[in-house]
């Protein structure tokens, strides 16, 4: 889930945050796994709730932006109720009473294997906020924004955001891949800009991932973050700045984290009987009674200290952090000073501790065009503030943790990346 905001006085302040929020616990679960989540699915949407209305509330931004993927949780269908619950809340509670206009869309329609992405994108308009406006992708226009409207189910025929999800031979080894993006576009102090939110590949596999240094993986990934690139930036349209943000499933570069991490190691393959295909890696200190150190299966990542991905934000870690160069030229990125987001434990005691499941990497991110990080990182006076960070540290918030980036812009700032006549605006 991805959150952008924007406040206004005497400049415009944009605030960023990237948001995983999933709906994990359907009602049919067994009641001893109910309990052990903190019992109800509403138990971690309160959570969530609470931590974001706090970073708005530190913030107050005037443009809120929040993005989410697999919005919902992988059991759509039985969850459609909490995201109900969910969007209702956000419209109408106090915490968000003075932001009196809003735009939802959601991609409800998991019943289209061809178009279904999970992708949800809110937008929050502070009260005090003028002249705000939206492209209109078809008439090639900008709108000017009033009330609050929420879009839903079949998003392909909205002329206010581009959505697309990514080839099934992307990805075939997924029968059902939700993967894709979703595309707006605003003008505001005369600075036009594209929010995209992005949902891309997972690893499938930890020991096809720790085979090749990078991962096929990573390639899939390069493949398609590459195609939306090309696309916000093709030229159908006139260009603006863009900021890129939500669950990019980067991943750190297994095989070099485990050489690191299991240095003075021995490595014990296990092998399936029927197929001699290896299922599983055991990685045990030479001295020490043979301890384990690390223990790989397709979905297990054990690793012995878990401090280590939490220790000064899991700095020493960062250097394994690759996906993002061979982009270098096409998207930025402001400093990483949070631990990795993904993967935490869903149980609502353990809002610190990582699961076993895969190596903790920064999936979540907001990442942008060099223009729209000069607009970032311009200076207009002593106020001006910079926050990148992620959201409920010590809460669950599911098996991601939510990041965000706060910021300002002063009116005009935009200039010359954005040209809005006003024979292009239809009011």
């Amino acid at each position: 889930m991805t959150l952008l905001n924007c406040s206004c006085s005497g400049r415009s302040g944009l605030c960023v945050s990237v948001c995983r929020l999933s709906v994990p616990l359907p009602a049919s679960l067994p009641a001893q796994d109910r309990l052990r989540h903190g019992n109800q699915p509403e138990n971690l949407q309160r959570n969530w709730l609470r931590e974001f209305y706090q970073v708005v509330h530190a913030h107050r931004p005037h443009f809120l932006a929040l993005h989410c993927q697999e919005f919902g949780g992988k059991n759509y269908e039985a969850s459609m109720s909490h995201v109900d619950k969910f969007v209702k809340e956000l419209l109408s509670s106090d915490a968000m009473k003075e932001y009196s206009r809003a735009r939802v869309y959601l991609d409800e329609n998991y019943k289209s294997q061809e178009q279904f992405t999970a992708l949800g994108s809110f937008y929050f308009l502070h009260e005090s906020l003028k002249n705000i406006y939206q492209f209109d992708f078809k008439a090639k226009k900008y709108k000017k924004v009033t009330g609050k409207e929420i879009y839903s189910d079949t998003l392909e025929s909205t002329p206010m955001l581009e959505k697309e999800k990514f080839p099934q031979d992307y990805f075939p080894e997924c029968k059902w891949s939700r993967k894709g993006f979703l595309r707006t576009r605003w003008c505001l102090a005369d600075c036009a800009f594209d929010l995209v939110n992005i949902h891309l590949f997972h690893d499938a596999s930890n020991l096809v991932a720790w085979e090749t240094s990078p991962s096929v993986y990573s390639g899939i990934r390069h493949k398609a973050l590459g195609y939306v690139l090309d696309r916000i930036a093709d030229q159908r349209f006139e260009k603006a700045c863009y900021f890129v943000f939500g669950d990019f499933n980067f991943r750190l570069d297994s095989k070099s984290v485990v050489e690191t991490l299991c240095t003075k190691a021995t490595m014990q393959a296990v092998r399936a009987a029927d197929t001699n295909e290896v299922v599983k890696l055991i990685f045990r200190e030479s001295d020490n009674d043979r301890k384990v150190m690390l223990q790989l299966e397709k979905k297990l990542f054990d690793y012995s200290n878990q401090e280590v991905f939490r220790d000064d934000n899991g700095t020493a870690l960062l250097e394994f952090d690759k996906e993002l160069s061979v982009f270098k030229d096409r998207l930025c990125e402001l400093g990483i000073s949070f631990p990795p987001s993904y993967p935490y434990s869903e149980d609502c005691s353990q809002g610190r501790q990582y699961m076993n499941t895969r190596c903790p990497a920064w999936c979540d991110r907001v990442l942008m065009s060099p223009s729209a990080k000069e607009l970032v990182l311009r200076s207009e006076s002593e106020e001006k503030v910079v926050t990148y960070d992620h959201i409920g540290p010590n809460v669950c918030m599911g098996d991601h943790k939510p990041v965000f980036l706060a910021f300002r812009i002063a009116p005009g700032a935009g200039k010359p990346h954005a040209r809005v006549p006003k024979c292009c605006v239809v009011q």
